[in-house]
């Protein structure tokens, strides 16, 4: 089952399931019940910590949930924040953060490179985290659309048609195999 967040990032071979961790836990866990598949792939977009350029592809089947005061000793959790996916065979180039807000503080790339975490994204995490309690094999297929500093957002504004073209286009060429 292949799966996109919607809004802005949609593909005619995808599922929506919202944006944010919200709506991806809530939208992954109803499909996860009502249809169990074999797999989960989330393709979609990205922001980089400096390690990939734009219009990058990038697979994983890991991530974090981290925000940047963590990183400065200004918050804790009790609970996992990390997971790397097993069982689905695609290649893991980096871990990818998910958060519900995106870091605009290039400051923190260093950290984020550090601890082996390379791209942004806003749902990968709770993705990685349903299909874990269902023990669903998961990983996802992301493209730079911006770096994670002060211009994040209008850079991915202006990035996100080119972007989405060309991870339509590694999709068909490299999962689906020309198929829709």
């Amino acid at each position: 089952m292949i799966l996109c967040a919607g809004a802005k990032e949609h593909f005619p071979f995808a599922l929506p399931i919202g944006v944010g961790l919200v709506e991806a836990a809530m939208n992954v866990t109803r499909l996860l019940l009502l249809d169990r598949p074999d797999f989960l792939l989330f393709v979609g977009s990205a922001g980089s910590y400096g390690q990939f350029d734009l219009f990058e592809i990038v697979s994983s089947r890991g991530a974090s949930q981290i925000e940047g005061s963590f990183w400065d000793r200004c918050a804790y959790t009790p609970l996992d924040n990390a997971i790397i996916s097993e069982g689905l065979d695609i290649e893991h180039k980096t871990i990818v953060n998910s958060s519900n807000y995106i870091t605009t503080c290039k400051g923190y790339w260093e950290r984020f490179n550090r601890a082996g975490i390379g791209l942004e994204n806003m749902e990968f995490f709770a993705i990685l985290r349903v299909a874990q309690a269902f023990q669903v094999p998961a990983g996802g297929i992301f493209v730079v659309t911006n770096f994670c500093d002060a211009t994040a957002h209008e850079s991915y504004e202006a990035n996100l048609p080119e972007a989405m073209k060309r991870l339509e286009a590694y999709v068909r060429r490299h999962i689906l195999k020309g198929g829709s």
